[in-house]
C-alpha cells in the first residue's frame, strides 16, 4: 500500500491518532531509534496516570529495502498505518561520509504531501535539507557540522544555536543526544506539559533545552589541523603563553613574518583571525578549568591574563549564554562535584 493510501488529510494532530515513524537509514543511530520509542511509551504511561486513557502514541520503525520502505517495528501492531510525523534520526559518521537514502527521502516527501510532519536530528537533519523542505526556513543541527550545512544548503535559514526549532510541519533538533529534547518536545505538543513534565522527572531527563551555545567548542576542530607549520608554531606560542599579553606583532617576530603576512596566513590556516583566535584559547581555557578544577573564577581568570574579571564574565555569558557559576555546576566533572 502506497504512503498516499495510508495517510488522512491535514488536520490537527492529537496522540490518540498519532503515528511517529523513526527512519533507520544507514548508519544511523540506532540509540536514538529505541531512545525515542522509550520516551514515547513512558508518556503514554504517565498520560494514563493522568486521567488521559488516549495518551498512546503510536511509534513505528521503517528502513528501505529491496521491496521498497518496509514497517521493521510497530507498537501497535495490526492497523493500518498513517504515520503523522516522520523522524530521521542523528547519523555515526559525518555528513561527508553518509549514504544516499533517496527512497527514504521520497516516502517522506509522500508523507509530507498528505499532513505528517517532518523532523530530523543532527546529521539527519542533512538528509531532510537534501529534499528542499527546509529551504528558507529556520533550521538547526549540530554546531560542529553547521560551516559544512551552510555551504551545502545556502537557502536555509540555519541557526546553529538552538537546541530544537519546531515550525510545526519541520522540527529539527541539534546534536547526538538531542532526539531527548526532540521527543519530549513532541510529548508536550502532543499530551501538554504535565505530560510532560512527568515524562522528563521520571526519565530522569531535563526539559527540552533550548540552546546548544554551552556545548560548542570555541577553537577549531583538531580534525581541520592545516599544514601551515610556521602558523602551527605560532598556535603553540599562543596556548603556552595565555597569560600574558600578545599582539600580532609580538607573534610575527617569533615566526620573522610581517605582521600582514602572518594575519592573513594565519586567517587562511584556522578561520579565524589571531585577536579571535587568542581570545576563544583564552575562553576554552577558562571554560576547561571551571569544569575540572576547584580553583576560584578569579585565579582561573588571572591565569589566562584577565586582570577585570568582570568583563570576563561578561564574555563567558555572551558566549554560553550561562554565568561561570551556572556553567561550572552544569559542567563540573564528577572528581570536583563535592569540592
Amino acid at each position: 500500500m502506497g504512503a498516499r493510501d495510508t495517510l488522512w488529510g491535514n488536520h490537527d494532530i492529537t496522540a490518540a491518532d498519532s503515528e511517529i515513524a523513526l527512519v533507520a537509514y544507514p548508519d544511523c543511530q540506532m540509540a536514538a531509534v529505541f531512545g525515542l520509542t522509550d520516551v514515547f511509551r513512558v508518556a503514554g504511561e504517565q498520560a494514563q496516570t493522568c486521567g488521559n486513557p488516549h495518551g498512546n502514541i503510536r511509534v513505528s520503525h521503517w528502513k528501505a529495502d529491496e521491496h521498497g520502505v518496509t514497517c521493521t517495528y510497530d507498537s501497535r501492531p495490526g492497523a493500518h498505518h498513517r504515520p503523522t510525523h516522520v523522524i530521521f534520526p542523528p547519523s555515526l559518521i559525518a555528513p561527508e561520509h553518509m549514504q544516499a537514502v533517496d527512497p527514504l527521502r521520497r516516502w517522506a516527501l509522500a508523507l509530507r504531501a498528505d499532513g505528517a510532519v517532518l523532523g530530523a536530528l543532527c546529521a539527519g537533519v542533512f538528509v531532510l535539507a537534501e529534499t528542499g523542505v527546509l529551504d528558507h526556513r529556520p533550521a538547526t543541527t549540530h554546531w560542529a557540522f553547521a560551516d559544512e550545512f551552510a555551504r551545502r544548503f545556502p537557502a536555509v535559514k540555519l541557526d546553529a544555536t538552538q537546541m530544537v526549532i519546531d515550525e510545526g510541519d519541520i522540527i529539527t533538533a541539534a546534536g547526538i543526544m538531542a532526539w531527548v529534547d526532540l521527543g519530549l518536545s513532541l510529548v508536550e505538543s502532543l499530551l501538554g506539559s504535565s505530560v510532560m513534565l512527568r515524562t522528563s522527572r521520571f526519565m530522569i531527563a531535563d526539559a527540552p533545552r533550548q540552546q546548544q551555545t554551552p556545548y560548542m567548542e570555541l577553537l577549531p576542530a583538531p580534525s581541520s589541523k592545516h599544514a601551515d607549520v610556521q602558523v602551527q608554531l605560532v598556535q603553540e606560542n599562543i596556548h603556552s603563553e595565555l597569560s600574558r599579553p600578545l599582539s600580532v606583532e609580538a607573534l610575527a617576530r617569533t615566526v620573522s613574518m610581517h605582521p600582514r603576512t602572518l594575519q592573513r596566513r594565519f586567517t587562511k590556516a584556522t578561520g579565524m583571525p589571531i585577536t579571535e583566535y587568542i581570545q576563544a584559547a583564552r575562553l576554552e581555557q577558562v571554560t576547561h578549568d571551571l569544569a575540572v578544577t576547584d580553583h576560584t573564577f578569579e585565579h582561573i581568570a588571572q591565569s589566562v591574563g584577565y586582570v577585570d574579571t568582570s568583563t570576563l564574565r561578561k564574555l563567558i555569558r555572551r558566549t554560553t549564554g550561562l554565568t561561570p557559576a551556572e556553567y561550572r555546576q552544569k559542567f563540573r566533572a564528577p572528581s570536583t562535584r563535592t569540592l
